[in-house]
């Protein structure tokens, strides 16, 4: 005849630790840094206030489509 596992630990030890498991809220990870996109850099630039407007008309994203519209000027267009 064979006997069951014999358990280490109080009983109390174990419904401690089964009500830990149960109630415990799972680790998150830590959220990722945002990170500065590579080969950008923080420059100060004096642009006609015509040009400004004109990019800033379509919303967020203005300084995006200035540099989209430099790169394509010098002829650095990815795609």
């Amino acid at each position: 005849m064979m006997r069951p596992p014999r358990r280490t630990g109080s009983a109390l030890d174990h419904a401690e630790a089964a009500f830990k498991a149960a109630t415990s809220k799972p680790v998150a990870e830590a959220p990722k840094a945002k990170s500065v996109p590579q080969g950008k850099e923080m420059v100060t630039l004096r642009l006609d206030r015509a040009v400004l407007e004109h990019f800033q008309d379509d919303g967020p994203g203005w300084q995006d489509r200035i540099n989209d519209a430099l790169r394509a000027a010098a002829g650095l267009d990815d795609a």
